[in-house]
């Protein structure tokens, strides 16, 4: 199964994401400072979910399991991430309205 290609500016985009407290596989996240300080300012990374840790950690806290995505579209590295839940951004799925 090949990685689907995501295009998009950060700029067109901002008006269309959406709060994500549960993310789920084959989202696409703007994973920044809000999620953990390592990811501020130009360490922003667009982030697609292949799997949620479903052990506790820190209160609102998780690891999420996914490829980061590089401008072009494609997955550029896979990455395990300990984020905010509350500071995680998606962008609307296909057929949903943000």
């Amino acid at each position: 199964m090949g990685v689907r290609r995501i295009r998009w500016r950060i700029g067109v985009a901002g008006s269309r994401l959406l709060r994500t407290p549960e993310p789920r596989p084959g989202d696409v996240l703007v994973v920044g400072g809000e999620a953990s300080v390592q990811f501020a300012g130009e360490r922003r990374l667009r982030f697609r979910v292949i799997s949620v840790d479903p052990k506790p950690t820190y209160e609102g806290w998780l690891w999420v399991t996914g490829y980061v995505i590089d401008k072009s579209g494609d997955a550029a590295e896979r990455r395990e991430i300990f984020v905010q839940r509350q500071g995680l951004f998606r962008l609307p799925r296909r057929g949903e309205q943000p």
